[in-house]
């Protein structure tokens, strides 16, 4: 792979984590006029998958597929989809910034999975990350009066965290990993749409958004934490591979907490910053700790 590919798969998972994490500043907004989360992503996935396929008209990019792409597919569409659910029904329970936050443990899953089911070695870097992680997430999780976070809450956010584990590596390691990156996410929202169809009782039961300003919240879902985050997160998968990809994600839970402060007047308080710090450290060092290990490495060969 060349350092031009190289750089390139950085500089759109970066621009994924970004993107992704201005989830709460659309969101936020349409929970306080009473829009359920399911109603909320409704609208996300459907306004998305317009936008999609449009795009693919415009390019003139087929819709057809083949048999065996349709499995995972739908496969992807339920973990992307689930994770999304999970994740905003979070937000009912804790801050938008320390869900995000909490959210990040997502590379470390990505690094375990890949070890469990491909083989990949777990090497003491890992083993050590996942230690600083937990540890941050603990100091997340009790807050400065000695009051806990909801643990409903926690585990909506680990199980957001999985699932989105389980998409980024499912892109990577399936037949979808040579599909156009347009197509591949209109189906992917296409089959994520059909979770909240079914929870929705196919429209019956979804909340309408009666002011016209707050109709520009669902089209900045649809378009930045989606569109934006679903093409970049898959292109940077292509260029450097899952783990690394899903490193990049340090600037998701850096977005929503600034947010969640600056828009939403959410705390900050030292223990947050320590906990938030210790999970972005530990996330790095899973990447940035093996070109460190072969940098010292090789430093000594060369001294002795």
């Amino acid at each position: 792979m060349t350092s031009n590919h190289t750089l390139k798969g950085f500089l759109y998972g970066a621009a994924a984590a970004a993107s992704y994490g201005l989830n709460p500043l659309f969101t936020l907004p349409l929970y306080s006029k009473g829009i359920g989360a399911d109603s909320v992503l409704f609208y996300r996935y459907f306004l998305a998958l317009v936008m999609m396929g449009v795009m693919m008209k415009v390019q003139h990019i087929p819709f057809s597929l083949r048999k065996v792409e349709l499995l995972p597919l739908f496969a992807m569409g339920l973990f992307f989809s689930f994770s999304s659910l999970t994740l905003f029904m979070s937000y009912n329970y804790m801050d938008a910034g320390i869900a995000s936050t909490i959210l990040f443990v997502y590379p470390v899953l990505v690094a375990v999975l890949m070890a469990l089911f491909f083989k990949e070695k777990v090497s003491l870097i890992t083993t050590a990350s996942i230690l600083l992680a937990v540890t941050g997430i603990s100091l997340l999780y009790r807050g400065e009066g000695g009051q806990t976070l909801s643990t409903l809450g926690i585990v909506l956010v680990f199980t957001s965290s999985l699932t989105y584990a389980m998409y980024i590596i499912g892109v990577n390691r399936s037949v979808l990993k040579e599909m156009n990156v347009t197509k591949l996410t209109f189906y992917v929202l296409l089959s994520g749409l059909s979770i909240y169809l079914v929870r929705l009782r196919f429209g019956l039961d979804l909340d309408w958004i009666e002011q016209p300003m707050m109709w520009g919240n669902p089209i900045g879902l649809a378009l930045f934490p989606t569109i934006i985050s679903l093409i970049t997160m898959t292109k940077s998968i292509h260029y450097i591979g899952s783990t690394s990809a899903a490193i990049l994600g340090a600037l998701e839970p850096i977005t929503a907490l600034f947010i969640g402060v600056a828009v939403f007047g959410e705390q900050l308080t030292p223990r947050i910053m320590v906990g938030v710090f210790l999970i972005l450290l530990a996330v790095t060092l899973i990447i940035a700790g093996k070109s460190v290990v072969k940098a010292v490495k090789l430093r000594l060969f060369h001294r002795y």
